[in-house]
């Protein structure tokens, strides 16, 4: 296990993950989940926020899968969720894709063969929340402006977006610390994650 991202070791590992049979599987399984989790209702909360579900399945294959891999899941989830759902009635954007591979990065460099901590999932989200308002108000201002973007439709987007955000994220978090350490147990049994912290390279705890 590592404490932190920036070493060799850790993403030779990661790279690795896109040689193991069990992990592509594993990926698949997960953009599953994802077009499974869409169609789930969302809970509402209070001033427009809303909990939806698909965080969770990525979450989870970023946990597993790591930062190389991730990236490659988040680019075919977004891609076929798009094209399976409809996309909700809304053209294809190519922001939104980048988004989602963005937030499954920050997700793997918190989490990844790293030790599972409560702060580590809270950045994990606070941070991908953060990528939402700021990206997302820039996609909406995008398209909005007929080829000429506006700041203050940014402003705008970003700050009912924020306010959302602010009010999901110990929902969220709260959610996530849950499910992880609920599969941290069966996923070790499977081999899919580290089962100790035994000793390893200078690098790894």
């Amino acid at each position: 296990m590592y404490t932190h991202p920036f070493s060799a070791w850790y993403w030779r590992d990661a790279s690795r993950e896109l040689r193991d049979l069990r992990k592509l599987l594993f990926a698949a399984l997960m953009i599953a989940m994802c077009v499974v989790l869409a169609q789930v209702p969302s809970v509402p909360l209070f001033g427009g926020a809303k909990v939806t579900w698909g965080f969770l399945a990525r979450s989870v294959c970023a946990w597993v899968c790591g930062p190389v891999l991730g990236l490659l899941f988040a680019f075919a989830e977004d891609i076929l969720s798009f094209f399976l759902t409809g996309g909700g009635g809304y053209p294809f954007f190519p922001g939104y894709t980048l988004t989602t591979m963005l937030g499954v990065l920050t997700y793997a460099l918190f989490l990844y063969r790293a030790p599972l901590r409560i702060w580590r999932i809270f950045c994990a989200k606070l941070l991908t929340n953060v990528q939402n308002v700021v990206l997302g108000a820039l996609w909406m201002a995008i398209l909005n402006s007929n080829g000429r973007f506006s700041l203050e439709t940014w402003y705008a987007s970003a700050s009912l977006s924020a306010a959302k955000n602010l009010i999901m994220l110990p929902v969220q978090t709260v959610l996530l610390v849950v499910l992880l350490r609920a599969l941290q147990p069966a996923l070790r049994q499977m081999g899919m994650l580290p089962r100790t912290a035994a000793a390893a390279p200078q690098n790894r705890i």
